[in-house]
């Protein structure tokens, strides 16, 4: 039998992880990795190193999914990781979520294939959304801010005297954005 290994989360300095380490170490936890870091933050190194220190036969606790998961998709790429590792899985706030049990490999399915749907809904709407913009002729990403206008209009600034902060600040772009544009 394998460790039982504890993940524990919270979202800013001002709260604390002692309530959720306390409850993985009573379910049993020989070590908790614990990090302050919002979900939505890709770069959760102690989460990272969590999943790295994991073992075949280790189950990995949770006292909430929200705790480590974004979304469900992102749930299901970190749990298929550990099923693959031949790692278990549990949620002590939910304990039909439990890979180590044959219900708990149903409901995780269950929920895999919510995921995959979800992500085909949105795919599907992002790409209806694409073709109207492009049928109304938008284009995407932001607006042009540096127009044949604005070039000329820093151009003459420039050759009334004005330094290049000076004409920056007339502008409202920054200095580099000038300076790229009058050596363009």
């Amino acid at each position: 039998m394998g460790e039982i290994i504890g993940y524990a989360r919270v979202s800013s300095a001002g709260q604390a992880y002692d309530l959720q380490a306390a409850r993985l170490e009573g379910a049993g936890a020989s070590k908790v990795f614990a990090e302050k870091k919002s979900g939505l933050d890709n770069d959760r190194p102690v989460l990272d190193s969590c999943l790295q220190y994991l073992r075949e036969g280790d189950t990995l606790i949770i006292t909430k999914l929200d705790r480590l998961a974004r979304s469900t998709s992102h749930l299901h790429g970190i749990v298929e990781g550990l099923i693959k590792k031949g790692v278990g899985f549990k949620v002590l706030d939910d304990p039909t979520l439990d890979t180590t049990t044959r219900t708990g490999k149903l409901v995780f399915g269950i929920l895999a294939s919510i995921a995959e749907f979800e992500t085909a809904l949105r795919k599907e709407r992002q790409m209806e959304g694409i073709a109207k913009a492009k049928a109304e002729g938008r284009v995407g990403g932001r607006p042009k801010l540096v127009t044949d206008e604005t070039v000329a209009e820093i151009a003459r600034l420039r050759h009334e005297g004005l330094s290049i902060r000076q004409v920056a600040a007339q502008i409202g772009f920054s200095k580099a954005t000038v300076q790229k544009i009058l050596t363009a």
